[in-house]
Parts: C-alpha cells; structure tokens; sequence
C-alpha cells in the first residue's frame, strides 16, 4: 500500500512529484491563519479552499485556513494524518477542449472539533490576522433554533457559534472596528448572508448580549450574500482514484474531483475585495454590488434547461447528462432550446453576449464526460422546480414575443408525460419507461397520479396552485404542448 499524502511524504518526494505537479512550497506551510472556516464538505475545498491555495501560491493572499468540524466522526482525523493536505483533480471541457489538472491544496492548516475542541475555537478570535469567516453548513445550517446558548459549550447552531466567536472577538479587541468581520455564508440560499446576520442579531438580542456589542456586530461586521457554483462530485470513482494514486504514488483519503467551471459571486464592495485579495487570482470569484445577474443565469439557463429536458431525455432511454449531450439530436434541442429560447426571456436585464457566453460555458458544462451527472437526480421536486425556474421564462418569453416557444412547449410536455405514475405503493410513486419502473420523486406525485386517470391538460394548466398562474391564459401555449403528449 503506497503512503498517505503527508508534508513529509512531499518533501521526500518533492524532486519527482515537482514533475507531475505544483508543489506547495515551506513557506506556506508558515503562512498566519486568516481564515475560519464552517464545514469541511466538498463544495468548500473544491472552490473556496481551491481559490485561497491558487492565491497563496502565487503570493497573493498569503493566509491559511483553519476548518471547523460539527462533530467528531471522521473528517478530522484525516484531515490531520495528511496535514490538512489532498489532491484535487480538475476534469471537464472548457471551451470544447478536455481539461486535466492535478492540485496539491495546502490551503488548510487545521482542522477542529465543535463537538470536542470549542475552547480552541474560540481562541482562534484572539489571532489579529483572521478576518473571514466562510461557511457551508448545508441550507438548514442558517437556521434560528430556539434556546440555543452562546454559554453552551459549544452552541448547538452554526448562528450561534458564530455569533459566540463574534462576542469572544469583541471582547479581546475591546470592541475595535478593525476587529470585524467579513463573513461569507455559501449555503444555498437567496439572501444567505442577510438571513445569517438577521438570525445571528436576534439570537444576540435573545442572549441579553451588550447594546454596545450589537452596534459593533452591525456596523463592524459584513455579511457577504454569496452564489456558489461548481460541481463537485466528492471524491472520485475507485477508477480514477487509483489511477492518480498509481501516477503520484501516494494513498489520499481526501482526494475530491471537480469540473472545471467555478463561480464564486460574492456581493460587496472595494472594502471586501481588499480583505478577500484572493478574488484577483481567478475570475472566478467576483465581487460586486450585485450579484443577482449571476444568480439570474444559472438559475434560468443552467437549472431551467435542465428542468425543461431531464424528463425528455429519461424517457427516451437516457441516464446521464453527458450521454444527453453525446446524441446530435438531443444536444441540437438542448443548445436550440438554451440559445433561443430560455436566454431570451430571462426576466433580469443582461448584455446579450453575457447571456450567450455563459451559455456555451453551461453547455461544456452538461458535456462533461468526466461527470457522472444522473437525470433521475435532476427530476427531485420536479413541479417545483418547473414553477420557480420555468414558469417566469414563459411568461416573459410572452411579454417579449407573444407566442409560445416550441421547445419549451415540447419539453414541458415531457414533464407531464414523466409524472404519469402507473403505481403507488406505500405512498411512493412510480412512472413506467421501457418495461421499468422508475421513482417520481416529487410533491406532487399524487396529484398527477389523479390527474392523469382521466387526464385533462387544460385543468392541470390552470391550477394556480401548482404555477402561480393559469397557463391556459397564454394564447397557443394549451395547444403547443398538446401537440407533444
């Protein structure tokens, strides 16, 4: 068995690796730690974590992060047998070209148990250098849960330790501006640092903090809504893992693979872009007063394209994404349907070339053949999904050309053929394709289970409980997608 990814394995085997790979060099290992970082998940070490290791290793942020675990299962251990070191492989198209690299992130300096190790958690708010806090701790993280202590050791909730760390900073720092920070929620949420200020200001008013310390949270500390964007899978297939540990000749149980596209949009100003100087190593991180045009495309053209075609593509016998995109046909309606009919109706005011650039990067994205992307997977909560992605592209598709689109017609009208459930058992549904049965994971399952005993499109188009809207209302749109069932 070959030896895990360690400093010591990379400094005895620094003269052959070199040739494979960037090598993080000594003096980052020296590097003050600058960041606290909530969640030791994929998504942050593929992305955030990826970002501050490309800016340290070209001398530009020059600051580590230390890695706040939630409880004492796993994680941990790894991450400090391998000296918070793992290998991240890049695979994807960028640009239609195939893309493969290999990184040693070096970016983590420790890592630390909530659960067991709060006290050092704590003394990390004594260190003048740290100034961020970034955090992933899943959507139901930024939560406000009742009763929850600042005295508890530690705090239950992901606000509440936080604003437990924030009080311990104020305290140490005497209440100095210089003393605040900038803290970069990445839940998946639309506002997510409004809503972790607003629960972290009440739960502060709910302890009977110090109006003093509240001023200084409010006026001193910045809550960055963020849109994160990358897929990482985790780590890779039993295939390709051994592959790169044949080729590096080393064991790593932190290994993660990503694609190549990476957005991280951070809402803030030139104050902020100061403070997080890793964001001028990549463009992939920007930082702007607003945000929501990044938002508005991934949402419409990447989720909404996908909503539109995964029940399509399923039912015509397809598993994955890239195996969509490997079919000319289906990958000619794809980019037809993107291109020129969801771009053109999103309801945000966006340059046209920013529109159609982000939409052939969307497409390499859906290409991907290093990606194991599952349709079924695409159609969870597939109504409302269809609701909040689609619905707002047909209605402006009609204020802008007062017609159906054909293709969205076509795939909507898949969508319907897919949530036509053949079984029920125990309350689960499912459809039929080719002989097999597949799950219909969705809300409104046994709706359409009814619906489709004696199915009536125009009764399903103008349930307002189901779009927010009656359908039928939109001239030639009933018809359209008739035309499909």
């Amino acid at each position: 068995m070959n030896q895990k990814l360690t400093r010591e394995y990379l400094a005895a085997n620094a003269e052959n690796l070199s040739k494979l790979v960037e090598l993080p060099s000594d003096k980052i290992f020296e590097l003050p730690e600058k960041v606290l970082q909530f969640g030791t998940g994929v998504l942050l070490r593929g992305l955030c974590d990826y970002f501050i290791d490309k800016a340290n290793k070209k001398g530009i942020f020059n600051g580590r992060v230390v890695v706040v675990k939630s409880t004492d299962k796993g994680g941990t251990d790894d991450f400090n047998e391998q000296d918070g070191l793992f290998t991240h492989a890049v695979k994807g198209l960028e640009n239609g070209q195939k893309v493969e690299e290999y990184i040693i992130n070096a970016s983590i300096s420790r890592t630390i148990s909530a659960r067991s190790q709060w006290k050092e958690i704590l003394a990390c708010a004594k260190n003048p250098e740290m100034q961020i806090i970034i955090s992933n701790t899943t959507e139901v993280g930024i939560t406000l849960l009742e009763n929850d202590k600042i005295t508890n050791n530690p705090p239950q909730s992901f606000p509440v330790k936080l604003l437990a760390f924030l009080y311990e900073r104020w305290q140490v720092f005497k209440g100095s501006a210089k003393s605040g920070m900038v803290i970069v929620p990445t839940e998946l949420i639309v506002g997510n640092g409004d809503k972790l200020q607003e629960i972290v200001l009440e739960q502060a008013h709910r302890n009977g903090l110090e109006p003093e310390f509240i001023e200084w949270l409010e006026n001193h500390n910045y809550f960055c809504n963020s849109l994160v964007d990358r897929i990482v899978p985790g780590k890779p297939d039993q295939e390709i893992c051994k592959e790169i540990e044949k080729k590096f000749s080393y064991q790593d149980d932190l290994m993660i693979l990503s694609e190549v596209y990476r957005l991280w949009a951070i809402q803030g100003d030139e104050k902020i872009r100061n403070i997080l100087s890793f964001a001028a190593v990549d463009s992939g991180v920007i930082i702007e007063k607003d945000i929501e045009v990044y938002r508005e495309l991934k949402l419409r053209m990447l989720n909404g394209t996908h909503t539109l075609t995964c029940g399509m593509a399923y039912l015509l016998g397809f598993r994955l994404v890239k195996d969509v995109m490997s079919n000319n046909y289906l990958s000619k309606i794809i980019t037809n349907m993107m291109l020129g009919e969801v771009s053109l109706a999103i309801p945000y005011k966006i340059d046209p070339k920013i529109r159609d650039r982000f939409g052939r990067m969307v497409l390499d994205r859906f290409r991907n053949p290093f990606l194991q992307h599952k349709l079924l997977d695409i159609t969870v909560q597939y109504t409302a999904k269809m609701k909040m992605r689609n619905v707002p592209i047909l209605l402006q598709y009609y204020r802008e050309f007062g017609k159906a689109p054909e293709l969205f017609a076509m795939g909507f009208a898949a969508y319907l053929q897919f949530m036509k459930a053949e079984k029920e058992v125990n309350g689960n549904y499912f459809g039929e394709c080719n002989g097999e049965y597949y799950p219909i994971n969705c809300n409104f399952a046994p709706y359409f289970y009814e619906a489709w005993e004696n199915f009536d499109l125009d009764k399903v188009l103008s349930n307002r409980s189901l779009w927010g809207e009656d359908l039928t209302q939109l001239e030639g749109f009933s018809d359209a997608v008739r035309k499909y069932l």
